[in-house]
């Protein structure tokens, strides 16, 4: 009789296979979320997660940093997902919530209120009664990442973490606002492995760029905008002022049947 070996154990959390072994087996938002701050597959972002925590701004001296993996911030049934880069060190790495205690986040929370997607204008930390109505906040990458320059190897191995994201949003999601240039990059090969045609060859990235994605057996379409990222970088030079971004936002909330369509 011939012997068979034991099952491969599971990897754990600092194996970079933890990513896409435990993603693929999530049936819902709230356990991928659960999973992935557990996740300590990248060794340089984790020690640098880590490491800024240990060495806090000292505005922020008195609080505790989150200093783990940030998941998504919205509601589970959200037509319309931004993505973005990574958490700011000093941002959602402390906070626990994309976008959130930093002056990008500060920029896109009060546009989000202006066009009636977001409860209140400001975002400060976990518990401060921010809602988003029928929108959901996340990027490739959840660690913070030293300079805001994940490695492409990083990338690829968060990457698991956004596209069983993507799925479960699948049947509500109708519409994407890409916020910069990696995210654009990162972003469409995850939706080709989601389910969604991309088009040959892919388009560049550009503020105001609208892809259209057919829909499928399994995906409805799917309308995907490009808009600068609100950097300080952006916003302070006038390459993205606050009017651009709130008209962006409005013709994504259109597209995704959340608020008239401005295009």
């Amino acid at each position: 009789m011939e012997e068979t070996g034991a099952a491969p154990s599971p990897p754990g959390s600092g194996e970079s296979g933890f990513p896409v072994y435990q993603a693929a087996r999530c049936g819902g938002l709230a356990e991928l979320d659960a999973e992935l701050v557990r996740c300590r597959a990248c060794p340089r972002l984790v020690e640098w997660r880590e490491e800024t925590a240990a060495h806090p701004r000292a505005a922020f001296r008195d609080q505790e940093y989150w200093a783990r993996p940030v998941p998504g911030f919205g509601p589970p049934d959200a037509a319309l997902a931004l993505v973005g880069l990574a958490p700011a060190a000093h941002g959602g790495n402390r906070t626990g919530r994309m976008f959130t205690g930093d002056a990008s986040g500060d920029f896109l929370f009060a546009a989000l209120h202006a066009v009636g997607l977001a409860s209140r204008p400001t975002a400060t930390h976990r518990g401060d009664g921010l809602e988003l109505y029928g929108v959901r906040v996340t990027a490739p990458v959840h660690c913070a990442p030293p300079e805001n320059r994940p490695t492409p190897a990083e990338r690829r191995t968060c990457r698991p973490w956004l596209s069983a994201e993507l799925a479960l949003l699948g049947p509500s999601l109708r519409a994407v606002v890409v916020l910069g240039a990696f995210g654009w990059q990162a972003l469409l090969p995850v939706l080709g492995e989601t389910g969604w045609p991309l088009p040959r060859p892919r388009p560049a990235f550009g503020h105001g760029v609208q892809l259209t994605l057919p829909a499928t057996g399994q995906r409805q379409e799917l309308q995907v905008l490009g808009s600068y990222h609100p950097s300080q970088r952006n916003t302070f030079t006038g390459r993205l002022t606050f009017d651009m971004l709130v008209e962006l936002l409005a013709r994504a909330a259109g597209l995704a049947g959340l608020g008239p369509s401005e295009g």
